[in-house]
């Protein structure tokens, strides 16, 4: 039988148990101390949600329109590189759930599936996101690979010009290409259903590194190629919808807005770039007054549940993008624990909804947040 999952943070216990620490490291760890990650969850959580009485709440409404396209949920599945070291297989299984689900799937330069792959098991669900290394000519082999396949939303992530500093993944040896010497193998003994199935189904190598004249994206190499007439460059290039994603500032917000792009993504890497980083959250509602009421906004970063979600909504996103939980969910207990949290994540926003005294998602708007203390909580590094 497998494990119930009530919440993230029973996924993120089961995933602690049956994962390597290797492994569990690399999806749990931020930069530094991760002091950024703890304060993306517990600023969020210390957002309260004013709700409103006598409402008739009956036939609620969870569907949100980005893009031209109506997903059935607020929210997707953030782009996550080398997802199937949490668990063989885990690439597939997002993809399975973005087409049950209706919701979108953001595949990543660095994930273990490759693009027309995922194309295949996704179909519309299915966006790119894309990273540039040393070479554009890299760059625009994996967006032409992608359009020809049939994306149309491409996300370019723009807060990496250098690997963050990350010292569980440094202390516990992680690198890529994988490489296992006697304390990984150590590791990997006591935790033999992890390991055995993972060797049966082949350790995940990165999918996407193509080799184009002579050069090759590579996990570790420096990334801050990427400047303002890049971007210029690239809109000309990309024909779809383009967001520009780990943006916290408002002048950048606005340019990058002029420059073209379809959408900002307000993130900050989950807290895994820089440690000393504000909250998204904080920084949200000022980069929906910068760039004005009617240009889209995606929001990820500390996201743990649907009330989440809403208060993200309700701050000025559009629509929300949610990583570790489903890497938690998928660890403990496969398919079905993604399926678990997802439906977990569904449930909240409604109950959300109906306690707010709100039917339909599209009217959430900042009306329902208050911001205030809650004495006492204790939030636990995720």
């Amino acid at each position: 039988m497998g494990n119930k999952i009530f919440s993230v943070s029973d996924a993120r216990k089961y995933a602690r148990r049956r994962l390597p620490r290797m492994i569990f490291d690399f999806i749990d760890g931020s930069a530094g101390e991760e002091r950024a990650c703890v304060l993306n969850v517990e600023m969020i959580e210390t957002l309260r949600m004013l709700p409103r009485v006598l409402v008739n709440v009956e036939n609620r409404n969870h569907q949100k329109a980005l893009f031209d396209q109506s997903w059935n949920l607020p929210f997707g599945i953030a782009p996550m590189g080398m997802c199937d070291l949490t668990w063989p297989g885990a690439d597939a299984m997002l993809a399975r759930a973005a087409q049950q689900y209706g919701i979108p799937l953001v595949l990543s330069t660095m994930a273990s599936s490759n693009i027309e792959t995922t194309a295949e098991r996704a179909g519309e669900h299915a966006w790119f996101q894309l990273y540039v290394g040393q070479s554009e000519e890299v760059a625009y082999h994996l967006i032409e690979r992608a359009e020809t396949v049939g994306y149309t939303n491409l996300i370019l992530t723009v807060d990496v010009p250098s690997i963050g500093a990350r010292p569980r993944e440094e202390r516990n040896g992680f690198q890529s290409p994988f490489r296992i010497g006697p304390k990984q193998f150590f590791d990997f003994a006591i935790h033999p259903q992890w390991s055995l199935m993972t060797l049966k189904a082949g350790i995940p190598k990165l999918a996407n590194v193509n080799v184009v004249g002579g050069k090759q994206f590579k996990r570790n190499e420096a990334r801050g190629l990427v400047d303002w007439d890049f971007l210029a460059r690239l809109r000309e290039h990309w024909p779809g919808k383009l967001i520009v994603k780990g943006v916290l500032g408002c002048e950048d917000s606005v340019r990058i807005r002029d420059a073209g792009a379809d959408a900002v993504c307000v993130s900050n890497h989950g807290g895994r770039q820089l440690d000393s980083v504000p909250a998204a959250i904080q920084m949200l509602p000022q980069v929906r007054a910068a760039v004005g009421p009617d240009f889209p906004l995606l929001f990820d970063s500390g996201v743990r549940n649907g009330e989440g979600v809403i208060k993200a909504l309700a701050l000025g996103a559009d629509f929300v993008f949610i990583g570790r939980p489903f890497l938690y969910a998928m660890a403990a207990d496969g398919y079905s624990g993604l399926q678990q949290i997802i439906e977990l994540f569904r449930s909240q926003i409604d109950i959300s909804l109906a306690q707010l005294g709100c039917r339909d998602i599209n009217d959430i708007n900042s009306s329902y947040v208050i911001d205030g203390p809650v004495p006492g909580r204790e939030v636990e590094p995720k």
